[in-house]
């Protein structure tokens, strides 16, 4: 029997596997792919949280199931973090809640507070849970621009006046997964001010709150008065600290929203493994000079790609923070779109990058570069990619005498 089930069928192929399937038999060939595609931090999680693992972890009585919501301890850590970070008071028991990843996080809390037919204003280009969340749990998806400037602030009250329903909720992502770009209190506190008075909750995507470049850190926006009224915010280990695989982030804000994914994840999950519940204790509450030295890793790694992609013709603005690059295609490459530039970076220069319509429509002109290899495969990929820019008249009479044929 055949069954198109209904969630699914409202997604669309996963973009990014025509460009991973390409690399897996590029690599299977024997090529040597840099791969600027996932952002997927290379380097091992510090020390001393590993050792706390491994600590933990020989004790028999952490094998037993956890607490879906996070243990205590790790709950506290977190209202400490935002306390030194933010100057923002966390209720460790009511407004803070641990999670699978912050991807998990956001899906979850999708399901529990979502109606089918639900109108949720989401940024286009955006990291695809943001929009893919609500989808599968039923909503409509209306997207809004990603700057922080008045059209964003237009493209709102246009929401507002012409969804039917009005819109019930706002995703947001500063710094932006894959834009790189930022934004400050004042336009929070415009955002709070706006979705208060039209009963709009916020979900905000602090992910990346600690890579920054410059001397400004990336503010909370809890730190906006009343933005608890509205705001639950989700924040990650797996940046930060070099934790992806071990799956373990954060929300924190307006009680209601936190009490209804601790209601959905009682019935979905038993919590992390309380040995990583613990580490990641370590990590917040312990020294935070190896979060100083993942920042300076990546910003050394921004500059160089960034200066030599110039050096190719390439022009691509520096992000100020995250650990991506988002990269306007060359001029010559414009017409073909991010997807078809990404096969042929690939197979022409054995450098794969993400293409931006992976992100959505909106980011078709654009592809994201991660900071994942080290500045030695940087400079090899960009001797790479300045050959691909002087031959890209070949390259595309190639590709569009390929395309000619295999129709």
């Amino acid at each position: 029997m055949v069954q198109e089930f209904h969630s699914i069928r409202r997604l669309p192929p996963y973009v990014f596997a025509e460009v991973n399937k390409m690399k897996a038999r590029a690599r299977a060939a024997g090529e040597d792919i840099i791969d600027f595609g996932m952002g997927n931090p290379d380097q091992p999680t510090p020390a001393h949280i590993v050792e706390k693992l491994v600590e933990t972890a020989r004790n028999p009585r952490t094998h037993t199931y956890s607490n879906s919501r996070g243990i205590p301890g790790l709950r506290k850590a977190l209202s400490a973090y935002y306390e030194r970070r933010f100057d923002v008071s966390i209720d460790p028991e009511t407004e803070a809640i641990v999670t699978l990843g912050s991807k998990e996080g956001l899906a979850n809390l999708a399901s529990a507070i979502t109606t089918p037919g639900d109108v949720i204003l989401v940024p286009n280009p955006s990291y695809p849970i943001h929009q893919f969340g609500f989808i599968i749990a039923g909503a409509a998806v209306r997207s809004i621009p990603v700057s922080t400037g008045p059209e964003f602030f237009e493209a709102l009250k246009s929401a507002v006046k012409h969804s039917v329903p009005k819109p019930s909720m706002l995703v947001i992502n500063y710094p932006n997964n894959p834009t790189a770009e930022v934004a400050d209190l004042a336009f929070y506190a415009e955002v709070v001010d706006f979705c208060r008075f039209h009963n709009i909750y916020v979900l905000s995507d602090l992910a990346y709150s600690e890579i920054y470049f410059d001397d400004n850190p990336p503010p909370s926006m809890l730190q906006v008065k009343g933005a608890k009224d509205i705001c639950v915010e989700f924040t990650s280990m797996s940046k930060t600290y070099n934790m992806p695989g071990w799956r373990i982030g954060f929300a924190a804000g307006n009680p209601e929203l936190i009490g209804a994914l601790t209601r959905i994840k009682s019935y979905l999950d038993y919590g992390a493994f309380t040995p990583i519940q613990v580490a990641a204790t370590a990590a917040l509450n312990g020294p935070q000079d190896c979060v100083d030295d993942i920042r300076a890793l990546y910003k050394d790694r921004r500059d160089v790609l960034i200066d030599g992609l110039a050096q190719t013709g390439w022009i691509v603005p520096s992000p100020s923070a995250t650990m991506f690059a988002w990269a306007p295609l060359p001029e010559p490459f414009k017409h073909i779109g991010s997807l078809e530039f990404s096969k042929l970076l690939l197979s022409e220069a054995q450098v794969a990058v993400a293409p931006g319509i992976g992100f959505g429509e909106h980011g078709d002109d654009h592809v994201r570069l991660a900071l994942v290899e080290n500045k030695h495969r940087t400079r090899q990929a960009l001797r790479s990619i300045k050959s691909f820019m002087d031959n890209a008249d070949t390259i595309l009479e190639k590709a569009e005498k390929n395309r000619k044929e295999s129709k």
